[in-house]
């Protein structure tokens, strides 16, 4: 019976505990907890208002801001590896299995934090962890475009927005077809957070590391 049960579900028990698993670890707001301990207050009063490592940078400590993307990368990488390893079974990385379910689950939970008022950061370094633990191949064209257009052009936003949907066409033509949806709906909601970043980018005012106002 409860085989049969299993079935009739739309989505299977592991893939929906991976995925509030992931929901769980990513929702850790690391860049308001660093700021907020190292006497920055809080970080969500000032520039953009979001708790990644852009906004962190804004408090004029680099270390701060590279501890943030570390930890928000971690927060991606945990959960992927945890679910391949608490739900190690047939079809675990499919398409709708436990481990991309994870994945999702994830940068939802950084991007959208039930302790914050479901207001928090974009999801590039998460997804950064998030594509080196589905494969690691797929993390190093992440990393490669994310640094490549950060080095030339200097605007976190386009480098951002370049690399979540690298790593989804780098999961298409690597081999690593399963992980294709849920990368793709992944970019689609960080290119859709970054949507203030386009309207200044299309006007010319988006602004660049390292410049000051």
């Amino acid at each position: 019976m409860a085989g049969a049960k299993g079935k009739d579900m739309p989505i299977a028990p592991d893939a929906l505990y991976a995925l509030l698993l992931g929901y769980a670890i990513g929702s850790i707001p690391f860049g308001l907890l660093l700021a907020a301990a190292a006497g920055k207050g809080d970080i969500r009063s000032i520039g953009s208002g979001n708790i990644g490592a852009t906004n962190v940078l804004r408090t004029g400590s680099k270390w701060l801001a590279a501890a943030t993307l570390l930890l928000d990368m971690a927060k991606g990488l945990a959960p992927v590896l945890l679910a391949r390893a608490l739900f190690d079974q047939e079809g675990a990385a499919s398409a709708i299995g436990p481990v991309p379910a994870a994945a999702l689950g994830a940068v939802l939970g950084h991007c959208f934090p039930v302790w914050l008022g479901f207001r928090g950061g974009k999801g590039v370094a998460t997804n950064a962890g998030v594509s080196f633990g589905l494969a690691w191949p797929i993390g190093l064209a992440y990393a490669a475009v994310w640094l490549a257009l950060l080095a030339l052009m200097r605007i976190s936003s386009v480098a951002g927005m370049s690399a979540v949907v690298a790593a989804a066409l780098a999961a298409a033509l690597l081999g690593y077809g399963a992980y294709v949806p849920v990368l793709a709906v992944i970019a689609a909601l960080v290119v859709w957070l970054h949507r203030a970043n386009l309207q200044r980018l299309a006007s010319g005012t988006e602004p660049r590391l390292g410049r000051t106002k």
